[in-house]
């Protein structure tokens, strides 16, 4: 019903530029396919054209950053393989570079969810190009179900370019999903390259760990696939981006997501001071016996505390607070 109603707007204002694209569209035909980089593009116009043809520059406020080079894009499709068989939910595809490369690589299906109302009339040019694989959802990410729309194609696969300014916040929403194991059987994403380091940290690399380090190998797998430079992008952004795998664990350390998030806020919310000051406040006062209940020495900071040992603080917590035993 969303996609219908986001190609219903696009028919009163973009007849123009529907005519535009599908004069491109003649023009290739006519002249035969073009390559990039020895690579047989997928029968549809470059996508440089596209998106000047429907007038499209990436905007700053919705973090976008759009990639054109078509030998990238299948890269980060193949990284996502295998596909045959396979729903991808992409996030944020701007007009449409990554899809595109997904559907080619044999993707069955695609559901992109894009709030840019902007770029929805190149996304239709691509669904009328792949009849049947590719499904366009305006609307915000964050607020849309996702589970619900996969349905009963699960495990289902996300593969995306995020958008900068929402990139974590759908990291920790995925990463929450209930029950678990998720809908999802892989991540692949692409973030800041900080952001990325924090996310595969272990205690070796004490500068990048941290809480998202914790949160993220609690429930699932994680590692960096490869750098994209920022002159990939259009408009380039100011730092390098790479490409990270999540792969969800299929039975986590056991505790509760709840827990774990608020032993690891305090933890690392004062991550120079040792867990026996640093926990205080969830401890009455009395963190030593958590900590000692936890088999942790009271005398470590944060950063040198591995996944298996904040789930036993994550636990040790929840049988204080349900007066197992005392602090």
């Amino acid at each position: 019903m969303r996609a219908a109603r986001a190609l219903s707007k696009l028919a009163s204002h973009d007849r123009e530029v529907h005519s535009r694209i599908c004069a491109i569209i003649l023009d290739m035909r006519k002249s035969g396919p073009r390559s990039i980089g020895g690579n047989q593009l997928d029968g549809l116009p470059p996508l440089r054209e596209v998106a000047a043809a429907h007038g499209l520059l990436a905007k700053k406020s919705l973090g976008q950053n759009f990639l054109f080079d078509f030998n990238l894009t299948r890269r980060i499709a193949r990284a996502a393989a295998p596909l045959t068989n396979t729903t991808i939910v992409e996030i944020g595809p701007g007009p449409g570079g990554l899809t595109r490369a997904l559907l080619a690589e044999g993707a069955q299906k695609v559901i992109a969810v894009e709030r840019d109302v902007r770029c929805l009339a190149a996304l239709a040019g691509i669904a009328h190009h792949y009849p049947g694989r590719l499904e366009i959802i305006e609307g915000d990410a964050l607020e849309v179900d996702l589970a619900g729309l996969i349905g009963e194609a699960r495990p289902a696969r996300v593969c995306a370019n995020l958008p900068y300014n929402i990139a974590t916040a759908l990291l920790v929403r995925w990463r929450e999903t209930e029950p678990w194991p998720p809908w999802f059987d892989r991540l692949t994403l692409m973030f800041q390259r900080e952001v990325a380091e924090r996310i595969v940290a272990s205690t070796a690399e004490r500068a990048a760990y941290g809480r998202l380090a914790v949160l993220c190998n609690w429930r699932c797998e994680t590692r960096i696939l490869f750098d994209v430079a920022a002159s990939a992008f259009t408009p380039p952004p100011k730092v390098t981006s790479t490409l990270v795998e999540l792969v969800p664990r299929p039975a986590p350390v056991p505790c509760e997501a709840r827990l774990l998030s608020e032993v690891t806020q305090a933890a690392f919310g004062q991550r120079r001071k040792m867990l026996r000051q640093s926990l205080k406040s969830l401890a009455g006062g009395d963190a030593g016996s958590l900590l000692a209940s936890a088999g942790i020495d009271p005398a470590l900071r944060a950063e040198e505390i591995g996944v298996e040992g904040f789930a036993a603080l994550a636990r040790a917590l929840g049988n204080v607070r349900a007066g197992h035993s005392k602090p």
